[in-house]
């Protein structure tokens, strides 16, 4: 496979890094909301903001990146109505990356929770206090997370499937395999 059709090494390693965090954010996610009032739990959620953070930072990153830099092009083969599925899979995960985070943030905020990235550094409430508007933020932050699982699903199935069943070098595209 040629340069040309590989992803840029920094657009790969912000890709694989966003895909992690949020593969430990949303388990821990669900792992702790049920949880009943700990330290532990506390520590829990630290942990999920800090992550939150860096996601929504890195986010940012990719952003700019892409928009900056052309991504590699569709093999020819690839059908309009996958071009165009893709594109939008694309679209809504770039928004859900960015807006997840920012949920969060606005629900800490309304219920009264400072964001503390890394126990370092305070960030500040985007909203006032308000126990109603953060029971409705989180739920719209448990929506979003959500979907977020389904257009993952889809994105990883729609690479799987050129890879495996239509032998296109998807997963080398995004420095996964060179076989």
């Amino acid at each position: 496979m040629t340069s040309a059709m590989r992803y840029s090494p920094p657009a790969v390693v912000l890709h694989w890094l966003v895909a992690v965090l949020i593969f430990v954010a949303f388990p821990l996610g669900l792992y702790m909301a049920d949880l009943p009032l700990s330290p532990e739990k506390l520590k829990l959620f630290s942990y999920h903001k800090w992550v939150g953070v860096t996601v929504f930072m890195l986010a940012g990153l990719r952003v700019v990146w892409r928009l900056t830099h052309t991504p590699p092009p569709l093999p020819a083969s690839v059908a309009g109505w996958q071009r165009r599925a893709s594109a939008v899979v694309h679209g809504l995960l770039y928004l859900l990356i960015l807006v997840i985070p920012i949920s969060g943030w606005l629900m800490s905020s309304a219920k009264g929770v400072q964001t503390v990235w890394f126990g370092v550094l305070p960030l500040p409430d985007l909203i006032g206090k308000d126990k109603a508007l953060g029971h409705l933020l989180e739920e719209v932050h448990e929506t979003l997370n959500y979907t977020l699982l389904a257009l993952v699903v889809l994105h990883v199935a729609g690479a799987l499937q050129h890879h495996f069943v239509e032998r296109q070098p998807f997963l080398q595209r995004m420095g996964w395999s060179k076989t």
